[in-house]
């Protein structure tokens, strides 16, 4: 089936988003603030700071908030001629030692970025790679002669630089020998000028900024489904048509300015699909649905028939609603950004090719992925794993922060365990202090339940102590919150 995409740029001064459509349905949702971009393939003049022998790798200062991570398996030095080898970061790194690093993983969390020294530069149809000797083609394109002609072809442009490497990207199947001629000649400028940088600035600082994501979009986001490019701001629809009409001529003509009054998500349903991209459920047409919980060590996905009873037996049921779940499962992960580990619990199938099937079309599903993917078989406890190459934070993260009152957990106390810890406190501070008279500082709902249905044993408590209680509601307080004061 062919596959109409479409891709609309909304701006503001704040932040630039972009959402693509495949067949009219939101699949990929990127997002650049003004105070937080993105930094994977900014290029920085490092320093390391700490060698880390019983880790294997370094911390290389290049003036962010923490210090990045640069692993030995990352240090070009540590592979001559393409090939690794045995050698240790101590023998490859020393503390003061001032390198050229790029980011391939943006900070995480508590985790500062993740460098290499192999840097990479790409253009519209090539991949640069000042550090290495090799020309590679992209394994998305199978046909072998095809390979060939274009590895030729680059091979044979007079401007390319010797003892240098490049990767042939997918979108290069259209190009003309002209065209990767004049992106050999663009990334031979950029190389130059980070060159010239690196040796202007001091240790700590960006020598090379990656494009920003709207000019991103044209560079690495198109190909030959695409149809339409929508942007809402007619300054940027300018930057982007000027850019396309010197590096990537053949999309110049489907940039379009969008300058209707309804904002353009709103008109094509992608705010819409943000919001249910942050819930943790999600509904299949079949009534069907997922649920997805995203932690720190990883993702997991459970699949249910909830609604769906289907119409011939219990097996067809299941089978229909996993190959349903697959689909939805491989724009999910595109939709969130959902990186790292992802276990996948399909309805448990009896049969050993509806197995197959829905292995082969989750397989399918995944291939329009541009991030990583591998996907393992179904594991004897029915169990799908899968990893997706993470280089940015997921959609939820982007987004959302930590729950005040939960801090992430999901769930907070109850207001019946909260009371029975303030009775614990209450005899803590009883046993402890001369008290007249003690307050209770908490939440409206643990007030009322103690004044209410625990008035009894709340009583028997201050008969017991022989100190009367008093209580006091606090709007500020979280549910787990209180405080017992003494009078």
């Amino acid at each position: 089936m062919s596959i109409s995409k479409e891709i609309l740029v909304n701006v503001t001064p704040q932040e630039t988003r972009v959402a693509i459509l495949e067949n009219g349905m939101v699949h990929e949702i990127y997002i650049e603030r003004r105070r937080s971009k993105g930094l994977v393939g900014n290029i920085y003049k490092g320093r390391v700071a700490r060698v880390l022998p019983g880790m294997e790798a370094a911390f290389i200062e290049v003036g962010l908030e923490r210090a990045a991570f640069l692993h030995v398996s990352d240090v070009a030095h540590s592979k001559p001629n393409g090939e690794a080898n045995n050698l240790h970061i101590n023998q490859v790194l020393k503390e003061g030692q001032e390198l050229l690093v790029q980011v391939i993983k943006d900070p995480m969390g508590t985790k500062g970025a993740r460098l290499t020294t192999n840097i990479t530069i790409p253009s519209r149809y090539l991949v640069f790679m000042p550090n290495s000797d090799n020309v590679g083609v992209s394994s998305r394109i199978e046909n072998e002669e095809e390979r060939e002609r274009l590895r030729n072809m680059l091979l044979s442009t007079e401007n390319r630089q010797e003892g240098c490497g490049y990767i042939i990207r997918t979108a290069a199947e259209v190009a003309t020998p002209e065209s990767i001629a004049s992106d050999v000649t663009y990334l031979n400028r950029l190389w130059e000028t980070v060159k010239q940088n690196e040796k202007e600035v001091e240790a700590g600082n960006v020598v090379h900024k990656d494009l920003p994501l709207y000019l991103r979009v044209l560079r690495d986001m198109v190909d030959e489904d695409l149809e339409k490019i929508r942007v809402d701001s007619r300054e940027t629809y300018a930057t982007m048509g000027e850019f396309a009409h010197k590096y990537v001529p053949e999309v110049a003509d489907v940039i379009e300015h969008y300058p209707g009054e309804r904002p353009i998500f709103d008109l094509h349903g992608v705010e819409e699909e943000i919001q249910k991209g942050l819930e943790r459920k999600v509904h299949l047409k079949s009534g069907g649905y997922l649920i997805l919980d995203q932690t720190e060590a990883m993702t997991t996905i459970d699949v249910n028939t909830g609604a769906f009873v289907g119409n011939r037996n219990l097996e067809e049921t299941i089978f229909k609603t996993n190959l349903e779940a697959a689909q939805a499962i491989a724009r999910q992960l595109r939709l969130r950004n959902l990186g790292g580990i992802v276990i996948i619990d399909f309805i448990d199938m009896i049969e050993p090719e509806h197995k197959r099937q829905v292995m082969r079309a989750l397989e399918k599903a995944l291939e329009k992925d541009h991030a990583r993917t591998q996907v393992c078989e179904v594991s004897t406890l029915g169990l799908v794993e899968m990893t997706r190459k993470r280089t940015r934070e997921s959609l939820e993260h982007v987004l959302c922060g930590v729950c005040p009152t939960c801090e992430g957990r999901g769930t907070v106390k109850s207001a019946e365990t909260v009371c029975y810890e303030i009775f614990r406190e209450i005899l803590r501070e009883a046993r402890q202090f001369d008290a007249k008279e003690l307050l209770v500082l908490a939440s409206q709902d643990v007030v009322d339940l103690l004044v209410d249905e625990e008035s009894g044993s709340l009583a028997e408590l201050e008969d017991f102590i022989s100190i009367p209680i008093k209580f006091q509601v606090e709007a500020m307080f979280t549910q787990e919150q209180y405080d017992v004061v003494i009078m």
